[in-house]
């Protein structure tokens, strides 16, 4: 490429150029970057051991298309499939709707350690050491969440914030019911790790969710959710706080 491609513009322009970068990623660095749909999740899962965050779960739907009426999906079944195995049924269901165009900002809940444990050594044996016994997990002590959407289309985000565990980013697409295709899913997300949504396109997101215990707001914590906190004009500012 010519280094005389931009001499037709102002130096200042010149200096603050940047470019996409259009190289082909693979898909662990998607999943952690730009992000990719849920339903290459679902297929692809054997591939993303070394990015995925342990504990995450993502559960597919089928949705089923009744005519001339609309449509009918299940989310779970307590007594089979992947909820029973992990061994986690929600005790308090609830529902959220976003507004087109707005977000969730980071929110996380704290894991719980058992006593005489220390984090490093309690993470490495529930998800390293022991990863398949599930009976270690303490659903009940600390919030862990299953999510499921029936509109719009949501842009997840999550990062592992836990102690001796990789920190590690998952970014990708959930499409509600209404968008019937391989990009339904269910999502269950640990304690310890934080997460983020945001509404893609122009139509309201609605989310339906059971957390592991009831709501306790000394389980939420807030990190990076300024976007929730719409500034008020400047004159409106320095007219309450006269």
């Amino acid at each position: 490429m010519s280094s005389d491609l931009w001499n037709g513009l102002r130096p200042a322009a010149r200096a603050s150029l940047s470019q996409r970068d259009y190289s082909a990623k693979s898909l662990p660095e998607r999943l952690a970057g730009s992000g990719v749909e849920a339903g290459e999740l679902i297929t692809h899962r054997a591939a993303l051991e070394a990015a995925w965050i342990p504990g995450v779960e993502i559960l597919p739907r089928k949705i089923y298309p009744q005519r001339h009426r609309g449509f009918f999906g299940e989310f779970v079944r307590r007594d089979e499939g992947r909820m029973k195995e992990i061994g986690f049924w929600p005790s308090q269901w609830a529902t959220a709707r976003m507004f087109a165009g707005t977000a969730k900002g980071f929110h996380i809940h704290p894991p719980h350690i058992p006593a005489g444990q220390t984090p490093e050594t309690w993470f490495q044996r529930l998800f390293i050491d022991e990863p398949a016994n599930f009976a270690l997990r303490p659903y009940a002590l600390e919030q862990w969440d299953a999510m499921f959407f029936v509109q719009g289309g949501i842009e997840m985000l999550l990062v592992d914030e836990r102690v001796g565990l990789p920190r590690r980013a998952m970014r990708f697409l959930i499409e509600g019911d209404d968008r019937r295709g391989p990009n339904n899913a269910g999502v269950v997300i640990p304690a310890g790790v934080a997460h983020a949504l945001r509404v893609e396109g122009a139509q309201d997101g609605i989310m339906v969710y059971g957390t592991s215990t009831s709501f306790n707001p000394a389980f939420e914590g807030r990190i990076a959710d300024s976007i929730e906190r719409a500034p008020l004009p400047p004159d409106w500012e320095r007219f309450l706080a006269e």
